[in-house]
């Protein structure tokens, strides 16, 4: 009868992996990550207007500048996944200064659909004499159904 021990009292090498521990660890952090993703969604809750429409290619690998409007009319810059409230005099600052460090930067609008058109005009104007000569307005593809 053979078992793990030869007639010296010496071990043999096993041949086989023991994966039990691996996958208890790996089930461990499946369920740390699906209860930390959700958590993980930042930005600004903003209802977009619903257009049908070709998305822009982003020619360079930066992040672009994102500046939200909320329902309230709160104005948010957002660049990679830091996002800050400011107002719209501090708007052109910020955005003067992100331009400076990183010159090239796509500037993007999100504006909620039920902001006044006028505010999202006023927030253009801003970023015009802030220097952006080119603005992108972002929108959501509608909803068929």
């Amino acid at each position: 009868m053979q078992g793990p021990f030869n007639r010296s009292g010496k071990k043999k090498p096993m041949g086989e992996i023991n994966v039990v521990p691996f996958i208890d660890v790996m089930l461990v952090l499946l369920v740390i990550f699906m209860i930390t993703a959700p958590m993980l969604t930042q930005g600004v809750q903003v209802d977009l207007p619903q257009v049908t429409s070709e998305p822009i290619e982003n020619q360079d690998d930066s992040d672009p500048i994102i500046i939200s409007v909320d329902r309230d009319g709160g104005y948010f810059i957002t660049l990679g996944e830091d996002s800050t409230e400011v107002s719209l005099d501090q708007m052109s600052e910020r955005v003067v200064a992100i331009l400076q460090r990183r010159p090239g930067t796509p500037v993007m609008v999100r504006g909620d659909r039920n902001v006044p058109y006028g505010q999202i005009v006023l927030l253009m104007s801003t970023l015009q004499r802030a220097g952006v000569a080119n603005v992108g307005l972002l929108s959501e593809p509608p909803q068929d159904g």
